[in-house]
């Protein structure tokens, strides 16, 4: 499975795959949002003006060239007058995505700043966030008020009462960006539905960075045998399946598998979850990484764990909206309110943030047969499982879970059942 990396790909066929990827998951209309890269030559190539963008193609894309000469079957994008004032004003950046996306929307409405610091590696996926004044949509006042920020040196903009525009210096750097910024926004909005939103200081996001682990030595030689390649395929199929079920972003996501003995498969760092191939994925084997490869930044955390746990043959890391509400809330996750959920998961505890970190004994010390999940707080929900397909089938279970406590607490109070019930199923279930 060769992936062609998506900064190789002509302009017009990276366009469609975003704007698709974009569509598909619910970040734009059919008739809403524009992307648009510039080559070397300062041509632009744009999404087309009132084309359906669930069934774009390479040919729809329309390029502008450096005198303004346009060639393609359709009229560009109305808003194009802000992407190219864009671009004259920085021209660091390549690429620039504007759409509609629900939550951004509502941040827009509400003339406020979604703050990225209520996950770690946000404030550095998306950099400051700037703001620009209402301005006719498509018009050259537009242009100007959005270039104006952006020659702030922001690239992210929320635009008030439209939407949001952000940049980048590819277009895996733009939509990681955009991605990742919605994805905060709506954190925050589920968050606020259950408690108060707790953010990370700049000094604990600073400890974060610092804690990326010192490289695993080289293997000198590497072996891929039938089961290890199988596991690759599952790998695979279960981050892209996460991405396709937005419970993983293209920014954040780590899956692991058990190989042999303490020795494991994992994914990298820096490709974009839902492009994975069975190439990217890495082999740990007795403590060295495979040559060439580098693992997700986790890669610590994963190894104690199954240092520890002879049962636990495959691990998931992530952040899933829902989920990210309790744990940026420090709310209980309380799936004693369903029987099922409780069956799945057992008791669900919050940790702090740090205790991811490389010598930190919490989670190590937490995790188990009768503890299969736990929630970092500002970070990401850990769960683990025998098969692969049963933790993720646990992951689905948790952030369903936490989307109806989210969506019960508008409702009534929400009432756990008691401990003879609990009992009951413990019996039934688990003995």
């Amino acid at each position: 499975m060769n992936r062609l990396n998506i900064s190789l790909m002509h302009p017009r066929d990276q366009i469609v795959k975003i704007i698709r990827r974009i569509y598909q998951n619910g970040m734009t209309t059919t008739s809403g949002g524009n992307v648009s890269i510039i080559d070397d030559n300062d041509d632009i190539w744009i999404t087309p003006s009132g084309i359906d963008k669930g069934s774009l193609r390479p040919e729809d894309i329309n390029c502008v060239k450096a005198d303004g000469t346009i060639i393609g079957p359709h009229k560009p994008s109305s808003e194009f007058p802000f992407h190219i004032a864009i671009y004259k004003i920085r021209p660091d950046l390549k690429a620039i995505i504007h759409a509609h996306p629900p939550a951004l929307v509502s941040f827009s409405i509400a003339r406020v700043i979604p703050d990225t610091n209520v996950i770690p590696q946000a404030k550095y996926v998306c950099g400051p966030i700037g703001y620009a004044e209402y301005a006719l949509p498509g018009s050259e006042e537009l242009g100007k008020k959005i270039a104006d920020v952006f020659a702030e040196d922001y690239s992210a903009v929320i635009m008030e009462n439209h939407g949001t525009v952000v940049g980048g210096t590819d277009m895996k750097d733009a939509y990681q960006r955009f991605e990742t910024l919605e994805f905060c926004a709506r954190t925050i909005i589920n968050a606020k539905t259950i408690g108060k939103v707790n953010t990370l200081t700049d000094e604990q996001i600073d400890e974060f960075e610092a804690q990326i682990p010192v490289l695993l030595p080289q293997m000198s030689y590497v072996e891929h045998p039938s089961d290890e390649r199988e596991k690759r395929k599952e790998i695979t199929k279960i981050v892209r399946r996460a991405c396709d079920q937005g419970l993983m972003i293209s920014s954040y996501g780590t899956v692991s598998v058990r190989w042999r003995n303490d020795d494991f498969l994992i994914t990298p760092t820096n490709v974009l979850r839902w492009d994975i191939t069975l190439e990217d994925i890495v082999q740990i084997k007795g403590g060295k990484r495979e040559p060439g490869k580098i693992p997700s930044r986790s890669v610590w955390l994963h190894q104690e764990i199954y240092k520890r746990n002879p049962h636990i043959n495959s691990i998931i890391l992530t952040q899933s909206p829902y989920l990210m509400a309790f744990g940026v809330t420090g709310e209980k996750f309380d799936v004693r309110t369903i029987p099922e959920s409780w069956i799945f998961l057992q008791d669900v505890h919050n940790v702090p943030f740090g205790s991811q970190f490389k010598g930190s004994d919490i989670i190590l010390g937490m995790i188990s047969k009768d503890t299969p999940a736990v929630i970092v707080e500002n970070d990401s929900i850990i769960v683990t499982g025998d098969k692969l397909l049963q933790t993720f089938d646990r992951l689905e279970v948790a952030e369903f879970s936490a989307k109806s406590l989210t969506m019960g607490v508008v409702v009534g109070e929400l009432e756990p059942i008691g401990e003879t019930e609990i009992e009951e199923l413990r019996k039934k279930f688990l003995s």
